[in-house]
């Protein structure tokens, strides 16, 4: 069932990390204390399910296997609900702050204190789909105008999702990056206001914003689990999700923090290319991956700040594993528990087999009987036509 895993090609770097004071200072923890303190008082907020994939980890020669499931957060189908809104509301924070001349309190926020400036506010960001959800949903929530940009691959009915929480959708003819590059263009031309989960030179606090909120779902783990994990696998992207949940980790765990892997797809490996260049490097998207919300040529520096210190392996992975892996987890393969799930939530488990089956990757892992692996879904089916293909086309 798993031969096709253990013969893949796949690319790995070990990595040395130091813990420097980056992996605990960058995000701090007043920083998650406030993101949690907020999004939890929210309408509809409840910790995703964490499951226990028992038959997979006996297969695997591992002691547990477990999978944080993120398909039922917010009704939006996936982790990035928790980042962009949150950023959203940060970012109104500080526009209302600087031209009120005083901190504005998020409690006056939501009381709609400011309901008339805010209206006035466009939020604008660039996206695979997931993070321009939360983005929109955020500013919907608190009554600012929204718009989206998305690259010439997403899919209508990301598109038409975004659309139906109020933002105007503009496709642009390029990838995720020349998204990123055109929001740009336009908040400084237009004054409008950039909500990104990636960060460049001069651009980071809603980044960190984003990260803040991704620490809610870290620290679910934390409060849910009764020891920590020894392994953790984390999908790429930008980085923000890896960074966010490590560094949640080291400041609950500290040195009994899990061993760190990034999964990459083979078509977007901009954080494993960093690793082997020791420094932020982007790489050019020469074909969109299955895996959408992993599509990312270039790393956000902010987030690369943390995971150069704290992450002990990078792999990359092929394509062909993405359809076979939502398929495993959808019909409950090796006796565990059915979970249907999106392209990009299955990184980490497909990075996983490959390790635990390659005799060679599973030394430099340091993957044995005693292993206990957290495992990241990061959302559910968030595009049901093409979730409905991928299970068509059984094996």
């Amino acid at each position: 069932m798993l031969k096709q895993y253990e013969t893949a090609k796949t690319d790995f770097v070990t990595a040395q990390p130091r813990f420097g004071s980056e992996v605990i200072e960058i995000l701090s923890r007043t920083s998650f204390d406030e993101a949690e303190d907020e999004i939890t008082a929210w309408e509809g907020y409840k910790p995703t399910p964490i499951f226990d994939l028992t038959g997979l980890a006996g297969i695997l020669g591992l002691k547990a296997v477990c999978y944080k499931h993120e398909g039922p957060r917010f009704g939006l189908g996936s982790f990035k609900a928790l980042g962009g809104a949150y950023a959203v509301l940060r970012s109104i924070q500080r526009e209302l702050s600087d031209a009120e001349g005083r901190k504005i309190a998020v409690e006056e926020i939501r009381n709609g204190h400011f309901a008339s400036q805010i209206s006035e506010m466009t939020i604008i960001s660039a996206t695979d789909g997931n993070h321009g959800r939360s983005v929109a949903w955020g500013a919907q929530r608190f009554g600012a105008k929204c718009r989206i940009y998305i690259h010439a691959e997403v899919s209508p009915f990301r598109s038409d999702a975004m659309q139906k929480l109020g933002a105007k959708v503009i496709r642009i003819n390029g990838d995720y990056d020349a998204t990123v590059a055109q929001t740009r263009i336009d908040a400084e031309e237009f004054g409008w206001t950039i909500v990104s989960d990636t960060s460049w030179p001069g651009y980071c606090l809603a980044p960190l914003d984003v990260m803040a909120g991704y620490g809610v779902m870290a620290r679910e783990i934390v409060r849910k689990l009764s020891e920590p994990p020894t392994h953790l696998f984390l999908q790429g992207g930008v980085g923000g999700l890896a960074a966010a949940v490590i560094a949640t980790f080291h400041q609950e765990w500290g040195n009994a923090a899990p061993r760190s892997i990034v999964v990459e797809p083979e078509l977007a490996p901009c954080l494993f290319a960093s690793a082997k260049a020791g420094a932020p490097t982007s790489v050019k998207i020469e074909e969109e991956t299955l895996m959408a919300g992993l599509s990312c040529g270039e790393p956000s520096q902010i987030a690369w700040k943390i995971l150069e210190n704290s992450v002990y392996g990078f792999i990359t992975i092929p394509e062909t594993l993405v359809a076979p892996a939502v398929r495993m987890l959808a019909n409950g393969q090796s006796g565990d528990c059915r979970i249907e799930v999106g392209e990009s939530a299955v990184a980490g488990l497909i990075g996983l087999i490959c390790g635990a089956t390659n005799p060679s990757l599973r030394d430099k892992m340091k993957l044995d009987c005693e292993s206990r692996v957290m495992i990241i879904g990061s959302e559910g089916v968030t595009d049901p036509s093409l979730f409905q293909a991928i299970m068509a086309d059984q094996d």
